[in-house]
């Protein structure tokens, strides 16, 4: 079932690149694999893919102690500063940085492992009281500080924007997301400004992100079921 669902999900995927004329590789699918077992991300290494999104450290820590040789991770929750020593150790990417302390956490112990790290910075684009992120005005200001950190690279952006019953009405605040993006990246504020990276769209919408500019999607229930 994982590995129809992966076909299913990079056939759409595909489709949304060429239908609005970008080349489908330009995407990266996260597998948004929170909740699921280590056999469940088995399964879909199995089906080549290799990339998947965590939430939850604990729960991360125990999948990366055990497929660390077969998989990357990268983590899309809400980090908590106290956690920042094993999520600067088991990631590969922190989508979700959004706050200067969280950086400077972040990287002395990036420091300390000798290591670099590419990060986003979410951005709350719906001004959403339920959901983190730095508001789109302070974006600017937190790049500019956190590019000074020594071990941190920021990449790009990430958004998780308001909930919507009919996907469409998400639409425009992708496309507020892309235009910041842009709009930083004509600033020379991001790590490798030829190529930023814009993480938005989960299961419901991430053909009308990729419409909208995404680089980077976090597909779970489309590709593993819903959750128990």
């Amino acid at each position: 079932m994982i590995a129809d669902n992966l076909d299913n999900v990079r056939q759409n995927i595909r489709v949304a690149a060429e239908q609005c004329g970008r080349k489908p590789d330009e995407i990266r699918l996260v597998a948004v694999s929170k909740t699921y077992p280590t056999s469940a991300i088995k399964e879909a290494i199995g089906s080549a893919q290799f990339l998947f999104g965590e939430n939850y450290i604990q729960e991360a820590t125990q999948k990366y102690t055990e497929l660390k040789d077969s998989a990357e991770f990268h983590f899309i929750g809400h980090l908590q500063t106290n956690k920042a020593k094993i999520a600067a150790e088991i990631f590969k990417m922190i989508e979700t940085v959004d706050s200067m302390k969280l950086g400077l956490h972040l990287n002395r112990h990036l420091i300390q492992y000798d290591k670099t790290m590419d990060i986003l910075i979410q951005v709350n684009i719906g001004n959403d009281k339920n959901k983190a992120g730095i508001t789109p005005a302070d974006a600017e200001d937190l790049i500019r500080e956190i590019s000074q950190l020594s071990n941190l690279r920021v990449r790009g952006l990430m958004t998780m924007p308001p909930f919507f019953e009919e996907s469409e009405k998400v639409r425009p605040y992708f496309r507020k997301l892309r235009i910041l993006a842009e709009t930083l990246r004509k600033k020379n504020l991001f790590f490798d400004n030829s190529h930023v990276e814009i993480s938005m769209g989960m299961s419901g919408d991430y053909q009308i992100a990729i419409e909208e500019g995404a680089t980077l999607v976090r597909v779970g229930t489309a590709i593993f079921g819903s959750r128990s």
